[in-house]
């Protein structure tokens, strides 16, 4: 009868235990319900308005002002009696600022309070494009993407894809383009170069610089131009030179910024430039 008890007893305690966990997780998953709702309404005030994005806007006690429309190609929305407003790159709390300055200046409403929800998203979208594994349009998961992110949705840059990706959109309401040298990200250990893309933006990969390699060479052809690359790894790149071959032979055809192309005798250690034509001329004796 004693030991019955004593069962008894450890199963009621295991069934408490077994409650109490239950509750403390129940409890949990509210507090990370909440907190889920809080991330997702901070990523929608973040969230940078782009051309498609449907939008509602209504101001407190003025129900004629209220509209519904969609964000422009250009950016803009019409908006009446302010007109155009540009929106595009602008968070919903700065589109919301920006109607409102304008029905302010304006004198239509003396202290406006604007609302703008985001009805229907069209414009959350990056197109990646040029020398990448798989060029095309893709949905921006976060408003944290960076350009690296960004390339990673693509498939990275293709073998023949320069270090550089070209990046242009609109911010603030204007058209903003900027050079990001990727490799330098990671070797020089600058992440704050790494910057968000938004929606609508274009990530293009320009084809890698290239130097042709001619002449009484192993293996005649383009290459790619690496970083500080010399005339000697050009030439070790195209297998170095044939027996007919000699150093006082090379030269350079160089294309400067009139057009005009000179002919350069480099040493070895010189570094090339893009669209260097090396050739390696036959010794005579």
């Amino acid at each position: 009868m004693v030991i019955l008890k004593s069962t008894i007893k450890g199963w009621l305690v295991w069934l408490l235990m077994g409650l109490a966990l239950l509750a403390a997780a129940s409890v949990v998953d509210a507090r990370e319900g909440v907190g889920q709702e809080r991330d997702a309404a901070a990523a929608a005030q973040d969230y940078r308005l782009g051309p498609g994005d449907g939008v509602k806007i209504t101001v407190f006690q003025n129900p004629d002002l209220s509209l519904e429309t969609r964000v422009s190609e250009s950016g803009a929305i019409s908006y009446p009696l302010v007109g155009s407003v540009p929106v595009g790159g602008l968070s919903v709390a700065a589109a919301e600022k920006a109607i409102a300055d304008g029905l302010k200046k304006g004198g239509f409403v003396l202290q406006p309070q604007v609302t703008v929800v985001l009805q229907q998203v069209r414009g959350a979208q990056v197109a990646v494009l040029g020398q990448v594994a798989r060029p095309g349009r893709y949905p921006l998961e976060s408003t944290a993407t960076k350009v690296t992110d960004a390339l990673a949705l693509a498939g990275g840059t293709a073998p023949q894809g320069a270090d550089k990706v070209i990046l242009t959109g609109m911010r603030n309401g204007r058209r903003v383009r900027a050079e990001i040298d990727v490799t330098d990200l990671f070797v020089t250990w600058t992440p704050e170069k790494d910057v968000p893309v938004m929606a609508g933006d274009t990530l293009y990969v320009h084809r890698a610089p290239q130097v042709y390699v001619y002449g009484e060479v192993q293996r005649a052809g383009a290459y790619r131009v690496e970083r500080q690359m010399t005339v000697l790894q050009a030439l070790a790149m195209g297998g170095g030179l044939s027996p007919r071959g000699t150093e006082r032979g090379i030269r350079i055809h160089r294309r400067g910024e009139d057009g005009a192309t000179r002919v350069l005798t480099p040493q070895l250690n010189d570094p090339v430039q893009a669209d260097d034509v090396v050739v390696v001329r036959e010794a005579l004796f």
